[in-house]
């Protein structure tokens, strides 16, 4: 028994922008850029909103739309969705959340919705908890069942995870550092609690903390004042806030190849697995040469390793489930296959699931 993933889409913005272009607005050029990331374009969201990206990706992972992958066919009904996770930095509203935005857009008029905020790990970190909750669940119906009773919870049979982001509005288009990795768009995967199979064979979740400030991005709303402020009070607090991301290159490449590591190695291990038994590797794509690490360290070719940031950019959260969803698509994961998804963010959070498709 096991929570499987039976449908998966993804969304881009139509503008797309290349490096040349960043190079005429920042110090920068497509042979600077591209060594380093393996970056050519990202996809830039100019009218659409957060909504429209994570709306059009579950949409497609119903099947409701054409783009998208379904385990059988057939479309999936939004109204069979007991609940929407929505992994996202940018949600176009503080509330209602980003979750219930794309139920009321999709139609799921049964679905609980909330959002989480665990950055680039959106994608593990949103898995794994929809696969707690429907192991919870089932756990509860079995319970529930035996004893002759309702059960006391909520039933969740049916997810929705869908991680949505527009990271160029967080971007500071100056800060070279951090201008050339990002981009827009959606990812999504619809899972289902099933006896007779075994989907999430394991998860890994994991949190440390960020004192050094490598990765981190202030509220605006705190630079907001309030009446009850007395002459100066809070004026450098204030002062001090900075609206964009910010990065420390180095230190986030150190902690993104050790966590890659050792959470790909820990999920596996949990799940009575080696790094032989996997099919396809569907990392978060944050940058190229994190990837190539890896495989080096695992002595594997890069064919094992789903890679789109060339095409993408680096989509937080968002950026798994769209290469999990290329992967799906273009026929390299198919049903009984093993897949191993890996990722790491602000936070500092890091994790990594395995999935049997």
């Amino acid at each position: 028994m096991g929570s499987v993933i039976i449908g998966s889409g993804k969304s881009l913005p139509k503008r797309t922008v290349t490096n040349d272009e960043l190079g005429a607005i920042v110090d920068t050029s497509d042979e600077w850029i591209v060594p380093r990331t393996g970056i050519h374009t990202r996809q830039i969201a100019l009218e659409e909103t957060c909504t429209d990206l994570g709306a059009e990706a579950a949409l497609r992972a119903l099947g409701q739309t054409e783009g998208g992958w379904q385990r059988e066919e057939g479309a999936l009904d939004p109204a069979s969705l007991d609940l929407i996770i929505c992994p996202t930095l940018t949600a176009d509203t503080h509330f209602p959340s980003e979750a219930a935005r794309i139920r009321e857009r999709i139609g799921a008029v049964n679905a609980v919705c909330y959002d989480m905020s665990c950055a680039c790990s959106g994608c593990v970190y949103g898995i794994s908890t929809a696969d707690l909750i429907m192991a919870g669940s089932a756990f509860d119906r079995a319970q529930a069942e035996a004893a002759g009773r309702g059960p006391r919870r909520n039933v969740v049979r049916r997810v929705l995870v869908v991680a949505a982001e527009r990271l160029s509005r967080l971007v500071d288009w100056e800060d070279r550092a951090t201008c050339i990795l990002f981009g827009d768009g959606a990812g999504a995967v619809v899972l289902e609690w099933r006896e007779d199979e075994e989907g999430v064979l394991s998860s890994y979740m994991e949190n440390s903390d960020d004192t050094a400030r490598t990765l981190w991005c202030d509220s605006a709303f705190c630079a907001r004042e309030t009446p009850f402020a007395a002459g100066n009070e809070g004026v450098e607090e204030r002062d001090n806030l900075d609206p964009y991301m910010r990065m420390a290159g180095q230190a986030v490449f150190k902690f993104a190849t050790a966590a890659m590591m050792r959470c790909t190695e820990e999920a596996l291990a949990r799940a009575g697995l080696t790094i032989d038994d996997v099919t396809l590797f569907t990392p978060h794509q944050a940058n190229e040469r994190i990837i190539r690490y890896a495989a080096k360290k695992m002595d594997l070719p890069m064919e094992r390793f789903q890679v789109i940031i060339d095409h993408v950019g680096n989509v937080s959260g968002a950026s798994a489930l769209i290469a999990l969803n290329e992967a799906l698509c273009e026929g390299k994961l198919k049903r009984g296959d093993i897949a191993c998804m890996t990722a790491f963010g602000g936070g500092l959070t890091a994790g990594s699931c395995v999935l049997k498709i």
